[in-house]
């Protein structure tokens, strides 16, 4: 009996140990999992916290892109409005040999210094224009149409065969501004 006793006591013993090992098993166990979800707050957290800052880093940069096409836009419709402003105002000058050669000509009877004097003006806006980068597109009679360049505004028949589809007449001057057509010449082309 006094074996029995001691394996029941040894037994018991062992219960207790193990229900001890259990316990400190489940006691790590919830401390594990405490500390996971503690440490899942804490990447969760984490990536609050990146995603709060890419956020404020994403709406100043589209707000300074903002800003910087607003004021573009205005530096652009500042320039399209003074672009010619040096032109016009190198015009004046010749708005005022107009306005001299008229009031002279009121008074004038022989028309000869009436015609120097607008030669004289038109030879000043001319360089005015030239110096600015105008030029005038040669339409001289016999060249060959070009589409690029003329707009043909009616076609005549022609005798000779050789002119046609060539230029005949030219009703208004074409200009180029640099290398660009501003205005393309109309003319009059066989048929």
């Amino acid at each position: 009996m006094a074996k029995k006793k001691k394996a029941n006591k040894q037994q018991e013993e062992a219960k207790a140990q193990n229900q001890e090992d259990i316990q400190v098993e489940t006691a790590e166990q919830e401390h594990e999992t405490h500390t996971e979800e503690v440490d899942e707050l804490s990447r969760e957290e984490q990536l609050e916290k990146e995603v709060d800052e890419a956020r404020d880093k994403y709406l100043r940069l589209y707000s300074e892109f903002e800003n910087f096409r607003r004021r573009n836009a205005k530096e652009r419709i500042d320039l399209i409005k003074t672009a010619s402003s040096d032109l016009v105002s190198e015009l004046i000058p010749t708005i005022d040999d107009f306005e001299r050669a008229k009031k002279a000509n009121e008074t004038q009877e022989d028309v000869v210094p009436v015609k120097e004097g607008f030669d004289l003006i038109y030879n000043k806006l001319v360089k005015t224009l030239q110096a600015k980068g105008l030029k005038v597109m040669e339409t001289e009679k016999g060249t060959p149409f070009d589409a690029d360049l003329h707009e043909a505004v009616t076609q005549f028949p022609v005798e000779d065969k050789d002119m046609k589809g060539k230029i005949i007449d030219t009703v208004e001057k074409g200009y180029f501004l640099g290398d660009k057509v501003i205005r393309f010449a109309k003319v009059v082309i066989g048929a």
